[in-house]
C-alpha cells in the first residue's frame, strides 16, 4: 500500500503522520486517542505529554494482557486439535473393528447356513 501523510488533531495538537493506513482509520485512532487524553486531562493539571504517556501505558497494559490471552487461546486450540486427532484415530479404529466384526459374522452365517443341526 502507498504511504500517505495524514493530518491529525489529537487533544488540540496538530500532527502529521505518515502511514499506509486509510485516512478514515487514522482519523478514528486520533479521535479515540484524543478522547482518552482529554478525559485524563479533565479536572487535573497534567500536560498533554503526561496524558499521552498515561494513555500509552493503558494501551501497553491492554496489549500485554491481550498477548497473554492470545497465548492461552493458542494453547487451548492446540489441545482441542490434539483431542480431535485422537478422537478421529479412535473412530477409525472402531470403524475398522466394526467392519472386521461384520466380515466375521457374515462368514459365520455362510458356514452355518448349509448345516443341519
Amino acid at each position: 500500500m502507498e504511504k500517505k501523510v495524514h493530518k491529525l488533531n489529537i487533544a488540540g495538537e496538530e500532527y502529521r503522520i505518515i502511514s499506509d493506513e486509510s485516512a478514515e482509520y487514522m482519523q478514528a485512532l486520533a479521535h479515540e486517542l484524543g478522547m482518552k487524553m482529554t478525559a485524563i486531562m479533565k479536572g487535573s493539571h497534567i500536560s498533554t505529554t503526561q496524558a499521552a504517556v498515561l494513555v500509552a501505558l493503558q494501551y501497553a497494559d491492554d496489549a500485554a494482557k491481550n498477548s497473554g490471552n492470545a497465548d492461552t487461546l493458542r494453547s487451548q486450540l492446540k489441545e482441542y486439535l490434539e483431542d480431535a486427532a485422537q478422537a478421529k484415530s479412535e473412530r477409525d479404529f472402531y470403524k475398522r473393528e466394526l467392519e472386521r466384526a461384520k466380515a466375521i459374522t457374515e462368514a459365520e452365517e455362510k458356514n452355518t447356513t448349509g448345516r443341519l443341526w
